[in-house]
């Protein structure tokens, strides 16, 4: 009989649906310590928790009968998800069911900003009637500014247009088509902060997200600007956020989510008269703890009773047959979407998946769903291979699956094309050992190892180019592991793709993006 290990608080309604699946024991033990986890995990089948369990490799290693993981709610990051996967072991979450109430709560910072009612309260607390001295601002017709429009950005901007506001929007995977179904206007984060009387943050942090919110954006905003973020910390820029509020640039701010939660006491934003806070109250209503328990509950049941997979981050919905000829071809998939991800500088209209070779005979829809994942991850949040084709065409992606059963250069390859602000084409191919290859980057042929931190490096074909990387990147200590090289005769360019151990600094990338010769350089985490 499978046994389900409960480590973190579940809502009743939740263990319930554990305790009456037949077929299953269910051990209920909140707040293991982490001595105690690693004694109880070592022969249960699935192991369901919330954000107090961390699920670390010593967790997984001792979960030797191990199968699943279940997060109630959204965030995975106290589950070591590489080694979940390389132990194979399934990780779920629930990524709907607390979307409304976060969407809720940011409006409730929106509200309660605008009307200063912590402030007024905390001052009729205080035995005071100081009716002038909160004086707030009426939403109706002012301008909201939504940065991204995901599950969670969408509920805002439906019950925002409740309020009577209107609303932009900036999220650059937002196609026209979507935007005109949600009554938004699209634009770009310049406008969006030049004109807003209120932002509201719904997007994931990434490294493009980090930080996008700063002292630039807040210098082109409306004086009096509102800021709201219920997203995660450090989207928002705290120091540049302080000093707007400071300056008076920035009329208010709302937050649940800091850098460092919890904050620590004496945070400047946490005392600043101008800011509202909550401690990480977006999802915390009793409604949404117990869709997420639930939800959880449901996934693990029918997973060990049935082989369902629902809602998985680190597998895709296939059968083990499946698994054993495409699992090879879903990593490289990955790692196509990843590379084209970071390339697209924007919004992507098209993606074409065109399998050549041997791969064209086999059901490839589950790696089309790696490509849009690995396209998809750096802009949105928990892109699983789940819903990956959903989100993408959520907003308005077209996606375009071909086979072609002749080979080319290669037994089987995948191409992947994409098509919107900029057009771009990436392939690779298997090679022995299972091991992905990139084989083509646009019209330039080579064989490179997509993994880790990559640098992308596209030039005129001089002598000394290859040689002036090398040097720059060896001064600033940043070793190179492998360099492949690629040249277009016609055109006198070469390509370069450089695996390096560490991150580059953006004086060590300036420099390269300023050496003589160079067309274009880019950073790339595979």
């Amino acid at each position: 009989m499978p046994k389900v290990l409960v480590s973190d608080s579940l809502a009743e309604q939740g263990l319930t649906v554990l305790e009456q699946a037949q077929g299953l024991e269910v051990i209920n033990r909140p707040g293991l310590a982490p001595d105690e986890l690693l004694k109880a995990v070592a022969d249960v089948d699935a192991l369901v928790i919330r954000s107090n369990t961390k699920v670390t490799r010593d967790v997984l290693e001792a979960g030797q009968k191990l199968r699943i993981v279940g997060r109630a709610g959204i965030g995975v990051d106290n589950v070591d998800v590489p080694v979940a996967t390389k132990r194979g072991v399934v990780v779920v979450n629930t990524p709907e069911g607390n979307n409304i109430t976060t969407a809720e709560h940011a409006i409730a910072l929106m509200v309660s900003l605008a009307r200063h009612i912590p402030q007024a309260t905390a001052s009729m607390k205080a035995g005071k009637w100081e009716k002038k001295k909160f004086q707030g601002m009426e939403l109706y017709n002012r301008t909201l500014g939504v940065l991204g429009a995901g599950n969670i950005g969408r509920f805002v901007v439906s019950r925002a247009k409740g309020l009577g506001m209107k609303v932009i929007v900036h999220d650059p995977y937002l196609t026209a088509e979507a935007a005109s179904r949600l009554e938004v206007e699209r634009v770009s984060l310049d406008e969006l902060m030049s004109r807003a009387d209120v932002v509201t943050v719904h997007v994931p942090k990434t490294k493009e997200t980090t930080g996008i919110l700063g002292a630039k954006q807040f210098g082109q905003a409306k004086k009096g600007l509102l800021v709201i973020n219920a997203a995660r910390g450090g989207i928002v820029d705290e120091k540049a956020l302080l000093a707007a509020l400071e300056s008076g640039q920035v009329g208010g701010a709302g937050l649940d989510v800091f850098v460092e939660e919890p904050p620590p006491a004496d945070h400047p934003l946490v005392n600043h008269p101008n800011v509202i806070c909550t401690p990480h109250l977006g999802a915390s209503t009793e409604q949404a703890q117990i869709n997420v328990s639930i939800a959880v509950a449901e996934q693990i049941r029918d997973f060990l009773l049935k082989g369902e997979v629902r809602n998985s981050v680190n597998v895709p919905t296939v059968s083990p047959e499946q698994m054993a000829e495409l699992g090879p071809y879903i990593s490289l998939g990955e790692k196509l979407g990843a590379f084209q991800g970071q390339l697209a500088q924007g919004r992507v209209d098209v993606v074409e998946v065109e399998y050549s070779g041997a791969i064209a005979n086999l059901k490839v829809a589950p790696v089309t769903i790696a490509v849009l994942k690995g396209i998809l991850s750096p802009v949105r949040e928990h892109v699983n291979l789940v819903n990956a084709s959903h989100i993408a065409q959520e907003i308005g992606i077209k996606v375009i699956e071909s086979k072609v059963a002749r080979a080319t250069d290669f037994a089987s390859s995948v191409t992947v094309r994409v098509k919107g602000v900029v057009d771009r084409l990436v392939a690779g191919a298997i090679f022995h050992g299972d091991q992905p290859r990139i084989v083509r980057i646009d019209d330039f042929m080579l064989e490179a190892i997509p993994e880790g931190c990559t640098l992308l490096i596209h030039n005129h074909d001089q002598a000394g180019v290859v040689g002036h990387v090398g040097t720059l990147l060896g001064n600033a200590g940043v070793n190179i592991s492998r360099m492949q090289l690629a040249l277009h005769e016609s055109r006198g360019e070469a390509c370069m793709l450089v695996n390096v151990d560490q991150h580059p600094d953006e004086s060590v990338l300036a420099a390269l993006r300023d050496a003589e010769n160079m067309i274009a350089v880019q950073l790339l985490e595979l």
